[in-house]
């Protein structure tokens, strides 16, 4: 059973929606016990990261992801809950994340082309840096949705994929159970529901 941590923020519907086709056993929740007896956690996010931070710190969930992850299951985060797995955020401030991975989230604006929108929005390709069980099935060069305005970086020895925005930046991570897509699986079809299918059978 997959649980999607529910901490009032993140888009439970799509995601919920997309693991029910792909047939995996999901239950949507903010139950500490429940995640703990889960197979696998989904860290869902959107919206400001210190928000969001605070949010799952105040749940009491924070400590229960990373208690988890660190024991040795398998967690992924999505778009802002992948960004909350690395150790800071610059996002209007300084702000702790989790910890589960080496880096910080720093705003896409210091490295982009000046004449790029912000923020990312659209289909772009993933350029695969590491072979993972993550990317099972599907292939280099698969697109995928995104929409963030803050990337991952500092953090080369997790990246697993790149994605180019006028320069290429972190698409997902990995670092043992820990995984990370800065992009929307969700919402990426037939590509994103075999990403979320390979993490249903880890």
């Amino acid at each position: 059973m997959i649980a999607v941590v529910d901490y009032g923020v993140g888009n439970l519907f799509s995601l919920s929606s997309s693991l029910a086709t792909i047939g995996a056993e999901t239950v949507v929740t903010g139950d500490a016990e429940v995640i703990r007896k889960a197979d696998k956690i989904l860290l869902p996010g959107v919206g400001a990261f210190e928000d969001a931070a605070k949010k799952l710190r105040e749940s009491g969930l924070a400590e229960v992801v990373c208690e988890e992850a660190k024991a040795g299951k398998p967690l992924l985060g999505i778009c802002l809950g992948m960004q909350l797995l690395f150790e800071k955020s610059y996002e209007f401030g300084e702000f702790d994340g989790l910890g589960l991975i080496k880096g910080a989230v720093r705003p896409i604006v210091d490295v982009i082309p000046a004449d790029l929108k912000i923020p990312h929005i659209g289909w772009n390709a993933l350029h695969f840096t590491k072979e993972n069980e993550l990317f099972r099935y599907i292939k280099n060069g698969d697109h995928v949705y995104f929409v963030h305005s803050f990337y991952a970086a500092d953090c080369e020895e997790s990246v697993i994929a790149t994605s180019e925005y006028g320069v290429e930046l972190t698409a997902a991570v990995a670092s043992g159970n820990i995984y990370g897509c800065q992009f929307h699986p969700e919402k990426s079809g037939t590509v994103g529901l075999s990403i979320l299918k390979a993490f249903a059978q880890m």
